[in-house]
């Protein structure tokens, strides 16, 4: 299986962290936002990762170079423009291949597990979402979820966590250019065409400056934590 990571955005949210540094190589945990999706997946056996670019897209190009460093093999899908979710994704369908591939949004951080190999996606769908209970920031959610499926109605919903699984077939019949995701996603979805996985691990959507140092926080102290903590055998 091939992966995707978006990260052509202009992180305009993010500012000033953004203004001399594109959002995927701001520093969270004492690494660089994106290696953190490049060590999990090359944890769980993906090595052939498409990346696009756009907002200083060179110092992601720079920075990460051709991904051996982590056992991977980067291509990269250059914008002149950001194409918007969709978008970018039609532009990079030719590096990604006819297979379902994993998607990941460059600005999330989650504790990774292959959800994939669990829930691959089921016969007739087009893409599987992972979902996480909706956060204070945000309430309202994105889809209604229920029975493994999204649904346009119902009683619960969900926001989702930017990994999915997508099937190259989502996004047949649209033609190239600036497309945003959620309106392919909400056709779909009217043709029982989309399952989705919950979520309960940690999870975070780095989309302000105040998450990011929350996070970066949580982190160290996770980490400090651990390699404070005397080996199994010692400490009984």
């Amino acid at each position: 299986m091939k992966a995707m990571i978006l990260a052509a955005g202009l992180g305009t949210r993010m500012r000033p962290l953004t203004d001399h540094l594109p959002k995927p190589l701001l520093d969270v945990g004492g690494q660089p936002l994106i290696v953190w999706h490049l060590r999990a997946l090359a944890r769980y056996g993906i090595e052939d990762v498409v990346i696009n670019v756009a907002y200083r897209g060179q110092q992601i190009m720079d920075a990460l170079g051709s991904g051996s460093s982590w056992g991977l093999n980067i291509h990269w899908s250059v914008e002149e423009e950001p194409l918007e979710t969709a978008g970018g994704i039609i532009k990079a369908l030719p590096l990604l291949g006819e297979a379902p591939f994993l998607l990941l949004n460059a600005d999330v951080w989650w504790a990774s597990w292959p959800f994939w190999q669990s829930y691959p996606l089921r016969h007739g769908d087009l893409a599987s979402l992972l979902l996480v209970d909706n956060p204070e920031y945000h309430p309202e959610g994105d889809f209604y979820f229920k029975d493994g499926r999204l649904q346009n109605d119902g009683t619960r919903r969900l926001t989702f966590a930017g990994v999915s699984l997508m099937s190259p077939a989502l996004f047949a019949g649209y033609s190239p250019g600036v497309l945003p995701l959620a309106p392919l996603l909400r056709a779909a979805i009217s043709k029982q065409a989309i399952s989705g996985v919950l979520h309960k691990g940690p999870w975070s959507d780095i989309g302000t400056p105040q998450r990011l140092k929350e996070l970066d926080e949580q982190l160290r102290q996770s980490m400090s934590q651990a390699t404070q903590c005397p080996p199994e055998d010692q400490a009984n």
